[in-house]
C-alpha cells in the first residue's frame, strides 16, 4: 500500500516539475520570438510564474509539508502576488517614457487616456485623441 502512495506521489510531482519546465520553456520561448516589450512582458510574466509555480507544486507533492515544502508554497504565492504587479510597473515605466508598441499592435487605450490626462506625454497619439473627441 505504501509504494502504491509513493508511486502515485512520484507521479504526480513529476508533471508538476515537467508541466512547470514546459511552461518556463515557453516564457522564453515567448521572450525570443515576441516583437516589444510590452508582448515579451506579457509572455515572461503570465506563463513564467505558471511554471515556476508547477515547480514549486513538483516540491511540494514529492517532499510534503516538511521545511522545504512550506519554503516551496511561500516563493510560490510570492511569485503569484509578485511577478503580476512588477510587470505593470515595468510596462507603464516603459510606455511614459515612450516606449513604443510593434507595428501589428492595434490598440493603446493607456496610451490614449494618459495623453488626455498629462500634457507632457511622451508618445504621440494626436490622431487618436482628435478622432475620439470627434465621436463623442
Amino acid at each position: 500500500m505504501l509504494n502504491n502512495i509513493t508511486f502515485i506521489q512520484d507521479i504526480l510531482s513529476n508533471f508538476f516539475f515537467f508541466a512547470g519546465m514546459f511552461f518556463v520553456f515557453l516564457g522564453m520561448l515567448g521572450l525570443y520570438r515576441l516583437p516589444d516589450v510590452y508582448n515579451r512582458l506579457h509572455a515572461t510574466t503570465k506563463i513564467g510564474t505558471l511554471g515556476a509555480f508547477g515547480v514549486m507544486m513538483g516540491i511540494v507533492v514529492k517532499l510534503g509539508f516538511g521545511p522545504m515544502g512550506i519554503k516551496a508554497i511561500t516563493v510560490g504565492l510570492f511569485l503569484l502576488l509578485t511577478a503580476p504587479v512588477a510587470a505593470h510597473m515595468i510596462s507603464r515605466a516603459a510606455h511614459r517614457h515612450g516606449v513604443g508598441l510593434c507595428e501589428e499592435s492595434t490598440v493603446d487605450d493607456y496610451g490614449k487616456t494618459y495623453c488626455i490626462i498629462n500634457s507632457s506625454c511622451p508618445v504621440k497619439h494626436e490622431e487618436t485623441i482628435e478622432d475620439e473627441h470627434e465621436h463623442m
